[in-house]
């Protein structure tokens, strides 16, 4: 017994909200900041040279890209957790109208799972004398209470670290000769992509090579793909 109660596992799980968020918004933030300076440079030989529509094209990108990442992501969290408060809601209403259906449902809920039904019904007892709506909320429903969605704070995640990941592609300009902009955004930008896969990974117990290939990639086609377009519209026009 004291083997056991003395036994600690580290999990990850409670991360997967802000974690996911704050991926995306860097990684959106870095590729389409990037792809679009790189768009704009490719499409113009001035514009390589006199970087000010370069700064100006990146900072509405990034102040627009921001706004974008922190509404869409209110709206879509928003939708999740109204789908929970309701699920939850029609939940406690069930468990007021019906107890005694509800035990049966939660036991058969473990049996399915392998536990004999004598035992099912003892665990399926004890849960809901303790807490009935965590335990159909976890077992029924899928819905981990302490875990549930949060709008504002994925909106927040998504904004702060999108804007922080077109900054870094953003100052390239301001750092580097004009005539090379293209290849340093491009470079530094996979470079920053390399290391926001690897600590996203390590953040959440991923494999950590898999996670740093995997963005280093699609980022690296997306602005191949953005620079190959804003070089054939700058030709054409």
């Amino acid at each position: 017994m004291r083997a056991l109660s003395s036994h600690r596992e580290r999990h990850v799980a409670d991360r997967i909200g802000w974690l996911r968020a704050a991926v995306l918004g860097a990684n959106d933030g870095i590729v389409s900041t990037a792809s679009l300076i790189i768009g704009v440079a490719a499409a113009s030989t001035e514009a390589a040279g006199d970087t000010s529509a370069i700064v100006i094209a990146g900072t509405a990108g990034l102040v627009a890209g921001a706004m974008s990442m922190a509404a869409g992501e209110y709206v879509s969290v928003s939708a999740q957790a109204d789908t929970e408060t309701a699920e939850l809601d029609r939940e406690r209403r069930e468990l007021v109208d019906d107890p005694h259906g509800e035990l049966a449902e939660l036991a058969a809920i473990y049996v399915a799972r392998g536990v004999d039904a004598a035992t099912a019904a003892t665990v399926a007892a004890q849960l809901m004398a303790k807490d009935a709506i965590g335990a159909h909320a976890r077992d029924e429903l899928d819905i981990t209470l302490g875990a549930r969605a949060r709008p504002v704070q994925a909106a927040f995640a998504s904004a702060a670290s999108f804007m922080v990941g077109a900054a870094l592609p953003l100052l390239s300009v301001f750092v580097v000769p004009p005539g090379v902009l293209i290849w340093a955004v491009g470079a530094g930008s996979l470079l920053f992509l390399a290391m926001l896969g690897a600590v996203g990974a390590k953040t959440g117990g991923a494999t950590v090579w898999r996670g740093t290939v995997r963005v280093t990639f699609w980022g690296a086609f997306a602005m191949i793909a953005t620079a190959a377009i804003g070089a054939l519209i700058g030709g054409a026009v």
